[in-house]
């Protein structure tokens, strides 16, 4: 997998738009980050363009609408950063950024509980399930 374009958090916030409601046009685009940041639509637009040059975003025109479709997979993206802010910020190890977390009181009992849940479903793939 060739490795994805960098996005700035800028870019993010419309790449996330895009990828929630895709394929949606500029107008569209532009009403939603409008709501959401005290960005100008000109700004707006810039950060789209900016995408496209990039490849995470592609645009078909219909009729005198550009209509924008995402070329970079959410969940790539997501994952792709998250294995990069793990290896900036902990060597890659993920016990000792589960352990700075929970330390540091920004794990909820629901939180943990959910992760446990998680563990035990990811040990038992291997073997058979036990009720």
């Amino acid at each position: 997998m060739a490795k994805l374009p960098q996005i700035s958090e800028a870019e993010f916030e419309v790449m996330k738009i895009v990828w929630k409601y895709a394929p949606i046009n500029t107008n569209e685009i532009t009403e939603r980050l409008v709501q959401s940041t005290s960005w100008r639509p000109k700004t707006i637009q810039t950060l789209i363009k900016r995408l496209v040059t990039k490849g995470a975003l592609t645009y078909e025109k219909q009729s005198r609408v550009f209509v924008y479709t995402p070329l970079v997979q959410e969940s790539e993206y997501l994952n792709q950063e998250s294995n990069s802010f793990l290896n900036r910020y902990y060597d890659g190890d993920i016990t000792a950024m589960l352990s700075s977390f929970i330390e540091n009181d920004k794990l909820s009992e629901e939180e943990i509980n959910s992760l446990r849940s998680l563990l035990s479903k990811s040990s038992k793939k291997g073997g058979g399930s036990h009720g």
